[in-house]
């Protein structure tokens, strides 16, 4: 797991500096502290560079990338894990092919050779964002993994294209300006992004399941977009009739799988553990194949409705764990707030983000690297409230009465905290959405409810930049039809939810951003792909069964959950919002006053001032409702991170802080 980082130049005459290749490197330190690497060979108008962090060969001297094989007709850099790399390896040595280090990143180049780039990408399983330059076709190739759990961004400049793991990799480039971009800045405010987009005008991200073929001609470059894999859900009436126990034993089987493969490390691997039954199901598995008990990482919150420790802490004694707990109250949440926007480069509508980034940093205080999650499962087997509702409103045909009101009461009573947030408060209707997907999926519903308060927050320059934009249609924009036509409405709704909030928010701020801000790897063993084809052939109904969410994990999980937490109904995982803890209040407050001052607003050109100081007080105002105060702490807090992100990566110069952080590491060429 690392960060990677380059440029691929218009014409092969320009000469790319290394220590600029090296400053982006040092942006990323903290993706990669074990070491470093660059290459930036004469006359080709390519050049990478690479910060390491050491999970298979730690040999520094063996795992160096870039790698430059083929007498310097191939160069590439990855970040991430291929799993199964031994089998491939075995397979390739066995037809007379050497490799030169033990790394799993070695395969990548070695089977393009071999293969070609088409075949390669099927053969590749993990997490993963590479580039790799082939001389023979003068061509680029950025490409990361099906589910976006390692990030790629990228963004033309007028001599070519440069790209990173992080947005201020490629800030840190002294041709690309920073500045955020009208459209960007109101997605910020209402957290739900158009895939591939960021919120800085001009960087982009590659999207998950994708890959970018850019070829170098007489004319410049020629940037082609190309899907290689996506969330293929059946089309109505074409799944094969199998047995319950056909879906529950093929489940556990591939999970089984996929956890033993996501073991595979030269150091010690631990798992977080939250009180649902996905990261417990994750350390009960892991647990049966470890030689010793595992270490389990666990955050608790100082406030009774929001904490699952103790339910956690029943899991860990459950399979003998070494728990550690961290207790995170007002201070650690809000103290690195700030902090944490550095990382995630996106604004945040909960301190989830900032607990996750805390936790990661106690791992490493503890000497562990890598952990398995729990995350995917919800976005497989159906467990968020949203799905529920759509299935209830969508998908469940012929409900008598009493069985619609016991369906409704359950989802309201189980729910009632996260009104406003992971359910919406008010239906919202967006008519492009209804015309690709068949309805407004309600995952999506909270988020786009807030465009009224986003525009009147948004500064009056950039509102007139986004006169009759709607954000709903900009989204239904980019989901593939071909995977929509035709399916099962609960089908619909997670296949919305993986292009956006999974991509989005769940393996960004809340997974790769904030772990890899402290030197950490987490690996989700429910993203396997071949797990996740499976799983799309369930029927829906097994993964919702009556009005129990996930019913095909449960029992295939039966004997390795405590009872407990076989029958415990999904509770989503959230930080308690400022609003229903006073000093918690106080400390958002006390951040809104440095860094959104009615001074620095304005000075900034973001925000309207006047609106900002009314939602404030609309959230002190005892007449405020509580549906009405979750979404406004979600507003307050996209808020407070615009104008941070404009701190970090506007008013800071970038080049000449990522040289003084090379020149702190010692890496100066």
């Amino acid at each position: 797991m690392c960060g990677i980082a380059g440029v691929f130049t218009n014409n092969t005459s320009m000469a790319i500096d290394s220590q600029t290749l090296v400053n982006m490197a040092a942006m990323m330190h903290h993706r990669g502290p074990d070491s470093y690497g660059y290459c930036n060979p004469a006359d080709m108008g390519v050049g990478m560079s690479h910060a390491r962090l050491s999970i298979i060969d730690l040999n520094e001297n063996r795992g160096r990338q870039p790698f430059w094989l083929d007498g310097g007709q191939t160069m590439c850099v990855h970040n991430g894990e291929f799993y199964d790399y031994q089998r491939i390896r075995t397979d390739l040595i066995a037809r007379g092919i050497d490799f030169t280090s033990k790394s799993d990143s070695e395969i990548l180049p070695t089977l393009f050779r071999h293969l070609g780039m088409e075949e390669t990408l099927k053969q590749l399983r993990g997490e993963f964002a590479f580039a790799l330059y082939d001389e023979q076709e003068d061509t680029l190739y950025l490409a990361r993994d099906r589910f976006g759990i390692k990030p790629l961004y990228w963004t033309q400049t007028e001599d070519g294209v440069v790209f990173g793991s992080e947005v201020k990799v490629i800030l840190a480039h002294p041709d690309v300006k920073p500045e955020l971009d009208s459209k960007g800045l109101f997605h910020q405010l209402i957290q739900v992004m158009v895939p591939g987009s960021t919120a800085f005008k001009g960087i982009q991200q590659v999207e998950p399941g994708h890959m970018l073929k850019i070829s170098r001609g007489d004319d410049g470059l020629t940037i082609e977009n190309q899907k290689y894999w996506d969330m293929d859900f059946p089309v109505v009436g074409s799944r094969e009739k199998q047995s319950d126990d056909y879906y529950i034993d093929g489940v556990r089987e591939h999970l089984l799988d996929a956890v033993q493969l996501r073991l595979n490390a030269d150091v010690p691997v631990g798992c977080y553990l939250s009180g649902g039954i996905d990261s417990c199901s994750i350390l009960g598995l892991a647990s049966g194949y470890a030689q010793e008990p595992l270490k389990a990482f666990t955050i608790s919150f100082d406030s009774a409705d929001y904490d699952e420790s103790d339910i956690a802490t029943e899991m860990a004694r459950s399979v003998e764990a070494d728990q550690e707990i961290l207790k995170l109250n007002a201070d650690l949440l809000y103290n690195n707030f700030a902090r944490t926007i550095w990382h995630t480069e996106r604004t945040i509508y909960n301190t989830l983000a900032v607990a996750k980034l805390m936790m990661s940093q106690q791992v490493r205080h503890v000497n562990y690297k890598v952990v398995l999650t729990g995350e995917g499962s919800d976005e497989l087997f159906a467990g968020y409230p949203a799905f529920r509702q759509d299935m209830y409103l969508h998908g469940m045909e012929g409900l008598d009465e009493n069985q619609a009101s016991e369906w409704r009461q359950s989802l309201e009573t189980s729910n009632e905290l996260f009104k406003g947030a992971m359910l919406a408060k008010d239906e919202y209707v967006s008519d492009e959405m209804n015309n690709k997907v068949g309805f407004t999926p309600s995952c999506l519903q909270p988020w786009l409810g807030c465009t009224d308060h986003a525009r009147q927050l948004i500064h009056p320059s950039h509102r007139a930049a986004v006169e009759g934009y709607e954000p709903g249609t900009a989204i239904a924009e980019k989901l593939d039809s071909e995977y929509l036509s035709e399916r099962h409405p609960l089908d619909k709704a997670q296949y919305v939810w993986i292009k956006t909030m999974l991509e989005g928010q769940i393996l960004t701020w809340g997974g790769d951003r904030v772990d890899m801000a402290n030197s950490m790897e987490a690996r989700p063993p429910f993203l396997d792909h071949k797990l996740a084809e499976f799983a799309a052939q369930i029927p829906p109904e097994m993964r919702i069964k009556g009005s129990k969410e996930k019913y095909v994990l449960r029992e295939a999980m039966k004997g390795v959950l405590p009872e407990t937490l076989y029958e415990r109904e999904k509770f989503a995982f959230m930080a308690p919002p400022a609003h229903t803890d006073d000093k918690k209040w106080k400390k958002l407050r006390g951040l809104l006053d440095q860094y959104a001052s009615r001074e620095k607003v304005e000075k900034a050109g973001l925000l309207d001032a006047d609106y900002l100081e009314t939602l404030v007080a609309k959230q002190e105002s005892a007449e405020t409702d509580t549906s009405d105060k979750v979404q406004i702490d979600a507003i307050l807090n996209h808020a407070l991170g615009v104008m941070i992100l404009h701190h970090h990566f506007v008013e800071q110069n970038i080049p000449a802080y990522a040289y003084e952080q090379a020149q702190k590491l010692n890496w100066v060429v």
